[in-house]
């Protein structure tokens, strides 16, 4: 059954959700990259919380004009009034107030999300029945997703990507050096609006999928999870993107197969799967990538001072340094160099001549603070400069045998 539902057999309505899932993972994620870079995580999680009482009270006033108070159209604007609001509301806080942005994001989330709870909490006094399903707004809920509801979602995430698409490069900039990009002349408070509002875009389109509560989880878990890949910017938005996309996709299929589990917290958690295989296996900043790196130069770095020591003729008493050497047949029983060895000892006495002598007398240079005691100097610099280097300590040499 799983099958079907990834290949989108399992029926019209349960496709829907799926692509409507994906685009909204899509669309989360790389929005959500930019929230990452510019360390405001916290942000989409007060927008978030503050979109409770625009729900609430646009279904209150869709009711007294007459209408259904369930029209998504009319909840989603709701929404994003209020979610606008307790943005505007965190801004002047910090920029007029001794409040920190963090005391300013706890106060306006908790606030919004305590009146929004007694809006809902007075709705269920009403006596039509029009208020079912309002409280999945909370945890989202697709199970009576209607096609119109879907449109709106899928037609709203695709705005949102092409909004990346367009104003990807000056977002980049001011969410890595907000002076820097000042000082270019962007207008960084406007540019820092925009992020704010294309994170509160994805954050009303979700609400519908994975709820207010958990569409936080959305917007960050992508960023973080693809940062584990790359260290590139544009590969970290599209990454994010992808990752975002197969959580909504894998998500909602797991949940049409279950349809007792909500599709919301489902996805949150393969979103989460996602991002705990990456942090196990990802060759950049992977658990096991990083240990084994670790080990590698460790063992590098005692093989090349055992080298050096035998160079010098000296014991080596390491039983790990011991069995490397004796591995790649370096030294023979009796702690001999053999051909290869010399040949490598005496290639490593060279760099390390080299980095004393780049260490002492050009001091200046970028390269002459990097020293590990591993890393070659013929990987630091260009070989004109190595060349120069190597002239300039032979001369060196001459004048000390000439006593000058």
């Amino acid at each position: 059954m799983l099958f079907e539902a990834l290949t989108l057999q399992l029926g019209y309505n349960a496709s829907l959700v799926a692509i409507g899932a994906a685009l909204l993972g899509f669309a989360a994620g790389a929005s959500g990259s930019f929230l990452f870079l510019r360390k405001r995580a916290l942000v989409s999680d007060a927008i978030s919380h503050a979109t409770l009482p625009g729900i609430a009270l646009a279904f209150m006033l869709m009711v007294a004009m007459g209408g259904d108070g369930r029209n998504l159209l009319g909840l989603l604007l709701g929404s994003a009034l209020s979610a606008w609001a307790g943005l505007l509301v965190i801004q002047w806080l910090t920029q007029h107030t001794r409040l920190r942005e963090d005391a300013a994001i706890g106060a306006v989330l908790s606030v919004f999300f305590g009146f929004g709870v007694v809006l809902l909490t007075i709705i269920q006094t009403f006596s039509t029945g029009r208020q079912a399903g309002l409280q999945d707004f909370l945890l989202g809920a697709t199970a009576g997703m209607l096609y119109a509801d879907a449109i709106t979602i899928i037609i709203g995430g695709a705005l949102a990507v092409l909004a990346v698409i367009i104003f990807r490069r000056p977002m980049t900039l001011v969410a890595f050096d907000a002076s820097f990009a000042a000082a270019n002349g962007y207008p960084v408070r406007l540019i820092d609006l925009g992020i704010m509002a294309l994170v509160l875009a994805v954050t009303i389109v979700g609400l519908k999928i994975v709820g207010l509560i958990l569409i936080v989880a959305l917007l960050i878990i992508p960023p973080v999870t693809a940062r584990l890949w790359t260290n590139r910017v544009n590969h970290l938005i599209w990454l994010s993107a992808f990752f975002g996309a197969s959580a909504g996709f894998l998500g909602s299929a797991v949940s049409a197969t279950a349809p007792a589990l909500p599709t919301g917290p489902i996805i949150v958690l393969v979103a989460f799967a996602l991002f705990v295989f990456s942090l196990l296996f990802s060759p950049i900043r992977g658990v096991l990538a990083r240990g084994w790196q670790r080990y590698d130069y460790q063992n590098k770095r005692l093989l090349r001072q055992s080298l050096l020591a035998r160079l010098d003729g000296q014991p080596v008493f390491d039983t790990t340094a011991i069995r490397l050497l004796r591995r790649y047949k370096l030294t023979d029983a009796n702690q001999n160099l053999t051909s290869e060895g010399l040949a490598m000892a005496r290639q490593f006495a060279l760099d390390e001549a080299r980095w004393r002598y780049l260490r002492e007398y050009q001091a200046s240079h970028p390269a002459a603070g990097f020293y590990d005691g591993h890393t070659p100097l013929e990987q630091l610099v260009s070989p004109t400069q190595l060349a120069q280097i190597d002239q300039q300590r032979t001369d060196a040499l001459k004048r000390v045998d000439n006593g000058q």
